[in-house]
């Protein structure tokens, strides 16, 4: 039986199909995902990405990475120490925190796995288009929660779910390595259970303080 990667629910509704997946509907967290079965093995995921051309000299992606990048900013203190989670070959986002003063850490299963890391805590942490890509987003999030100092904040780029009848239309759900989809209903119910202050600054940027 299904159960909600998010909130472990097993009230799980039919939302969607395409040729390739069928997408379920967690009834409590609102939370949009595809079944184990039909995700990547972790081999053709890495392929994927392996394909990805980001970098720091990329002025295209330094502004698209600025969406999440200004409002945080905005919200840290001085030499506020971060976490880049899933910073993917070529860690951007991190390069911008630092040039702006912020000593960063860095943690991708793939590219930089070195859960030292993980044992740590931080001022603020950002995952940069990597939730939708986690198999247990519940389990991440609580984690990444818990590295949180007090009055820390956990940065978040993901394009969120507005509808069923967007979804079906959505460019989004094409990449075979996208398996979970967020609403801002899901958001909401995220820091209500992990003590998290929530901020939507922007239509595919979420913050939450800890309190």
């Amino acid at each position: 039986m299904l159960s909600c990667p998010l909130c472990d629910h097993d009230e799980i509704e039919y939302y969607h199909q395409d040729r390739r997946r069928d997408y379920w509907q967690c009834q409590r967290c609102a939370l949009v995902f595809v079944a184990p079965h039909q995700q990547l093995e972790p081999e053709r995921e890495k392929a994927v990405y392996d394909c990805h051309r980001n970098s720091p000299q990329d002025m295209d992606y330094r502004r698209f990475l600025s969406r999440l990048f200004i409002p945080l900013k905005a919200r840290v203190a001085p030499g506020a120490q971060g976490l880049d989670f899933g910073c993917g070959p070529g860690p951007t986002l991190s390069v911008m925190f630092e040039e702006a003063g912020h000593p960063m850490a860095l943690y991708d299963i793939y590219y930089a796995p070195d859960r030292d890391v993980l044992g740590q805590s931080y001022d603020f942490i950002t995952a940069s288009e990597v939730i939708e890509h986690l198999a247990s987003p519940g389990q991440v999030l609580r984690e990444l929660s818990e590295q949180l100092r007090p009055g820390g904040w956990l940065g978040l780029m993901t394009k969120r779910v507005v509808s069923r009848e967007a979804f079906a239309n959505w460019h989004y759900i094409l990449d075979p390595t996208h398996i979970s989809f967020f609403s801002e209903t899901s958001f909401r119910w995220v820091s209500a259970q992990l003590d998290l202050q929530v901020f939507f600054p922007s239509a595919d940027v979420v913050l939450m303080q800890k309190q």
